[in-house]
């Protein structure tokens, strides 16, 4: 082979490399923006709830306190004759909220047991009193049908 054609060979050779790298490079360029189109999102097609905040306070459902339930717990398991005595100490570890169960007189209404209650709450939001009134379902299970702020 003359020694025009391998230099042209090289040159050639050269050119084609050139084209490769770019040809490349355009590549790697369409890719990345796909990416950031997304935003970088790269599971954004796996099924995440993002309803969930780290160290969030849960918040109540159809504007039931977030501690009703701890308290209706606390209310209906108790020991009727021992509160007047020894108020009930109750807990939130999902909410942070605390208090005492003062007082706790049951009565009969058509029937079907209730318990009217007061209670103290101590949250972030301060410390506040409540009064309500828990019955008894025909299945045996408790519901709050009343709970609210004292005035």
């Amino acid at each position: 082979m003359p020694l025009q054609d391998i230099a042209k060979w090289i040159d050639d050779t050269k050119a084609l490399s050139r084209m490769t790298g770019a040809t490349f490079l355009c590549l790697a360029a369409l890719m990345l923006t796909g990416c950031m189109g997304a935003g970088l999102d790269l599971a954004a097609s796996a099924d995440i709830d993002k309803s969930l905040a780290t160290g969030s306070i849960p918040r109540a459902v159809d504007g039931e306190n977030p501690d009703a339930a701890t308290i209706r717990n606390a209310v209906t398991s108790a020991d009727l004759a021992t509160v007047p005595t020894n108020p009930i100490p109750w807990a939130n570890a999902r909410s942070g909220s605390a208090g005492v169960i003062g007082s706790i007189s049951e009565e009969q209404v058509n029937g079907v047991p209730c318990r009217r209650f007061t209670t103290t709450r101590h949250s972030y939001q301060g410390i506040a009193q409540f009064d309500g009134n828990a019955c008894q379902l025909g299945n045996g299970d408790w519901v709050l049908t009343s709970f609210g702020r004292r005035s």
